[in-house]
């Protein structure tokens, strides 16, 4: 998810205090831009998540190589885009929603932590409902533990050892460097392997995977033909490949001819292709078990029995949740942190006073992630990727990095329009969207497995990628006259509202009083 690939409800977070105790703040405290950044964010997110209720959750991650043409085209545009940027978008506006809570508990003295604790295990409950009622690409469960840690960050700061570094020069510091760990993971195995590897190593290695492709071939071969007829043969490395591992294992230049050293060329020959059966057999088991999970995932959502679905989906959240925390803590809490950061420094409420610095985070995010998602995806999909793991490792690599710069890229371009009267006033359009994040994003889920699952609309898998964009069109066009409606008579969206009444323990008046 999302997928995920994902995505988050947690807004308007900043809304939270007011003079006597906590409590939702009114509209006019609200800081609009990251109103109309969420709208945006949930625009993005429907555009990556509407091809995980049409193909099994499975493959999330992967590119659907059956697609041709036009379909094609949309699917990767997309992922590169789009796939990956805005639920970590939507992650930096929970951290700056969680500081404006906080600044605003601690300017007024007041105790924070029980119920930022309660309104976290609550998100995880609407989250892990969703995920098993709904739609098991939920992104909800993850920012709720992560904000969980993130309270635990801010309580660590309190203590007297650790006060130094409750300034938001520090917050930057450690967001980036969080962040910069897996980057710099990354670099340094690329220029260990680069050092260590000369090119007839390279050469060395490249052949063998292109035996062990070919072996693997082979072996899907030969199960297709077991299935089509009732010999079983063991399948065995036949003559041609025999002779193919001895030539392309042994450079001409050490063809010796001695009997001991034929003994030995003999021994490490076998050994080879011992290695390269066994490598091969392995990938048609990965390839098998992971042919499996599709096919049973695809098989609940296109039976019309909306129980088998969700029997499904129980046991893929209880597969998924066991990743959430290390996900939430590794991937989630540093960009929390600097979202933290952009409100404790003033950034986000004096935007406009900084729109040279969000200039430069624009061309410099979008430029430079530009060049590493193309460049990574080019490299990642090429079909010699898959024989080849180094250029696998590549692509994908570039893919991850450049997700983070070019959604700093996305970042500072819209705050930099929104410095410009006439652009924040375009893109206010998508604040009422903003404002009701929690109920369009889980409305998502209603409208899509309404569309798409066997129990309701029954298309799944039979909508390809272009026009999947008119249905994201229209749900868009829908939430955004629907929100601005509903915001126009009532102060929260439907789930907001049950979100605060059940974080403050108290009814909260939902009608706007001149309605």
């Amino acid at each position: 998810m999302s997928g995920a690939q994902a995505d988050t409800a947690e807004q308007l977070i900043e809304h939270q205090s007011v003079p006597e105790k906590l409590a939702p703040i009114a509209i006019s405290e609200r800081i609009d831009a990251m109103d109309i950044l969420r709208g945006l964010a949930l625009v993005g997110i429907l555009l990556m998540n509407i091809e995980w209720f049409n193909r099994a959750i499975a493959g999330l991650g992967t590119q659907d190589t059956n697609l041709t043409g036009l379909d094609h085209a949309v699917g990767w545009l997309i992922r590169c885009f789009v796939e990956g940027k805005f639920y970590t978008l939507f992650s930096l506006l929970f951290g700056m929603g969680f500081a404006v809570m906080l600044l605003r508990a601690k300017a007024a003295d007041r105790p924070f932590g029980a119920w930022f604790l309660r309104r976290m295990l609550i998100l995880i409950v609407f989250g892990i409902l969703h995920m098993v009622f709904l739609w098991g690409g939920d992104i909800l469960h993850s920012y709720g533990f992560a904000g969980l840690l993130l309270l635990g960050w801010v309580t660590l700061l309190k203590k007297e050892r650790f006060k130094k570094y409750d300034n938001p020069q520090s917050f930057f510091k450690l967001a980036v460097v969080w962040l910069s760990v897996p980057i710099v993971i990354s670099v340094m195995s690329g220029i260990g392997f680069g050092v260590l590897q000369d090119t007839n190593e390279l050469t060395t290695q490249w052949h063998e995977e292109i035996l062990v492709a070919e072996r693997v071939k082979s072996i899907q071969l030969e199960n297709k033909a077991d299935m089509l007829s009732t010999e079983s043969d063991t399948p065995e490395i036949t003559k041609l490949e025999d002779n193919a591992v001895t030539e392309q294992l042994m450079p001409l230049s050490e063809q010796i001819t001695t009997d001991s050293v034929k003994e030995n060329v003999e021994l490490h020959e076998f050994s080879a292709k011992t290695l390269i059966e066994q490598q091969a057999q392995d990938i048609i088991t990965q390839q098998q078990e992971m042919a499996a999970d599709k096919a049973e995932e695809v098989t609940a959502f296109t039976q019309d029995n909306y129980w088998q679905a969700t029997e499904f989906r129980f046991d893929f959240s209880l597969l998924m949740l066991m990743f959430s925390v290390p996900f939430a803590f590794t991937m989630l809490l540093p960009i929390f942190i600097l979202g933290y950061w952009l409100i404790s420094s003033g950034m986000m409420k004096n935007y406009r006073q900084h729109s040279r610095a969000f200039k430069i985070t624009a061309w410099v995010g979008i430029s430079t992630g530009t060049v590493m998602e193309v460049g990574g995806l080019l490299v990642a999909q090429h079909p010699v990727a898959s024989q080849v793991m180094l250029l696998q490792a590549v692509g994908e690599t570039l893919f991850f990095i450049g997700q983070y710069v070019m959604t700093a890229g996305y970042f500072g371009l819209i705050m930099c329009l929104l410095t410009h009267d006439k652009w924040h006033k375009r893109l206010s359009v998508f604040s009422p969207m903003g404002r009701m994040a929690l109920t369009n994003y889980i409305s998502h889920s209603v409208i899509l497995t309404s569309i798409f699952y066997g129990y309701a609309g029954g298309y799944f898998g039979e909508i390809s990628r272009a026009p999947q964009m008119l249905i994201v069109f229209a749900i868009i066009a829908f939430q955004l006259v629907f929100s601005r409606w509903w915001l126009n008579n009532y102060a929260f969206g439907p789930l907001e509202w049950l979100w605060r009444c059940l974080s403050y323990k108290k009814f909260q008046p939902m009608r706007l009083q001149n309605s």
